[in-house]
């Protein structure tokens, strides 16, 4: 069976498991941070073991389901865990789940992180919106034959695009709206990607700020990647864990990442639910001025 089959497959099935709900909002959750997904009302769960072909989480952190109900009013799916490169799964596999999002319908797909602080003015357990990321994970996620059939193959689904708006700059501005309203402030910054599992050596992270980062980790980039592919808008909002290697006063671990994510789950699920409304009725926007366009 065919990738392309494969990722078919599973959006299908999930899409029978959601009695008609129709997200066109997506989240995915990273370390630490699924507890974000207890936000969302009426619950349908769908462990990711049920899903045909679906990778499955390995870390602590991600639990490894689907979550799909309301949040904020708005029909969404959430993804309470994803996989990495550095659990042995190829770039295919990593980002087969935010192809299987894409064939569901959906529009806009938040990714969230747990990340390294490498800006000085960061904080641990800040939120951070992602600008921009710089890819060192050694891979692109679309290497090999193109499919142009994950989009429409004319301004999507080709062969070579464009990244300059990697991130939306209309979701960030979005999210900065949802975030004063809360009496919150979002700094923004771009976020490096290495493969992991080893976190960082101070010689690094001194090499990566001096290339413009103000973040590592270990996701996002591969997902961002791919969703652009397909013509999916991209926000993505860091959770700053821990302080940088060479920063940091104390050597750093996984418990520390997940620790300090889950003291700022709540913090995410309160912005959530301000800001998908927003993003909700600006779709709906573009969608009547779309329509409105094509009859003329």
């Amino acid at each position: 069976m065919t990738y392309f089959k494969q990722v078919n497959e599973a959006a299908e099935f999930l899409r029978g498991q959601l009695s008609g709900l129709a997200p066109r909002i997506g989240i995915v959750l990273g370390s630490g941070l699924g507890a974000v997904a207890e936000a969302v009302e009426s619950p349908e769960w769908v462990p990711y073991g049920a899903i045909p072909h679906f990778p499955q989480s390995t870390v602590e952190g991600h639990s490894g389901r689907i979550v799909a109900g309301l949040l904020g009013g708005v029909p969404v799916i959430v993804m309470q865990g994803r996989v990495h490169f550095y659990e042995g799964y190829t770039p295919a596999q990593v980002t087969f789940p935010m192809r299987v999002l894409g064939r569901l319908g959906l529009e806009t797909v938040i990714l969230t992180n747990a990340s390294g602080g490498i800006n000085s003015n960061y904080q641990v357990g800040q939120l951070v919106l992602l600008s921009d990321h710089i890819n060192l994970l050694g891979f692109n996620p679309l290497i090999g034959p193109n499919e142009a059939r994950f989009g429409d193959g004319k301004k999507t689904g080709l062969r070579f695009f464009d990244m300059t708006e990697a991130y939306s700059v209309e979701l960030r501005a979005l999210a900065q709206a949802a975030a004063r309203e809360g009496g919150e402030a979002l700094h923004e910054g771009v976020y490096l990607a290495t493969s992991g599992p080893s976190f960082e050596t101070p010689a690094e992270i001194r090499a990566f700020r001096n290339l413009g980062a103000d973040l590592v980790g270990m996701s996002t980039v591969p997902e961002t990647i791919v969703a652009r592919h397909m013509g999916l808008r991209v926000l993505g909002i860091s959770c700053v864990t821990n302080l940088a290697a060479g920063i940091s006063a104390t050597h750093l671990s996984h418990e520390e990442v997940f620790l300090a994510g889950s003291r700022v789950q709540h913090q995410l699920a309160s912005l959530f639910t301000r800001l998908l409304p927003a993003i909700a009725a600006n779709q709906a926007e573009a969608q009547a001025e779309a329509e409105a366009e094509q009859a003329r």
